[in-house]
């Protein structure tokens, strides 16, 4: 399974994708970095995470609390 989650755009030429992913037999959540190449074509960075459903939860709460840290300093 490959499917492209949701894209977020951080410059002109960067963007984030988050998709899901197999590698060899085992499905994972994939955050990367892409850039746009000189023909018009995104191509990957080796700047990213992936996650495997078994940390899944302990990712999640990590960003929650990520959240809350945000929110405490009024960046969010």
């Amino acid at each position: 399974m490959e499917k492209i989650i949701a894209e977020l755009e951080r410059t002109e030429t960067e963007k984030l994708v988050i998709q899901a992913k197999d590698f060899k037999g085992h499905q994972y959540i994939d955050f990367r970095i892409y850039y746009l190449a000189d023909e018009d074509q995104w191509r990957p960075t080796q700047k990213g995470v992936t996650v495997a459903p078994k940390l899944w939860e302990d990712f999640k709460k990590g960003v929650e609390e990520a959240e809350v840290l945000l929110k405490a300093e009024g960046l969010l």
